[in-house]
């Protein structure tokens, strides 16, 4: 499988996936950390992707959606953007009505 495809099929099948350095339980990047603990406060599941764990993925997610740095947050198919732009929504609380929309 094609990686773009094999990412859309990330991106498709999961209604909220972040494409991170590192784990949530073990980030390695501190972006990557705040992005996922804002995520975890929303208490919403989520599933995630270790770029530093696949090459191809680290390489080739940047041309997927035309956005250059990590980490990648989707919601429901759609970029929402990377570590400021999920901070914000959380700050707002519209992050976490925006996770729940997509699980439901």
């Amino acid at each position: 499988m094609d990686i773009l495809e094999r990412i859309k099929e990330q991106v498709t099948a999961n209604p909220v996936i972040i494409y991170m350095k590192g784990t949530p339980k073990m980030p390695q990047c501190g972006f990557s950390s705040r992005a996922a603990q804002a995520l975890q406060a929303c208490g919403i599941p989520f599933a995630y992707v270790n770029v530093l764990a696949d090459e191809e993925i680290l390489v080739n997610l940047p041309r997927f959606a035309n956005w250059p740095t990590f980490p990648q947050i989707y919601v429901k198919g759609e970029l929402i953007g990377g570590c400021d732009i999920t901070l914000e929504l959380h700050q707002k609380g519209e992050l976490k009505q925006m996770l729940e929309q997509a699980v439901v």
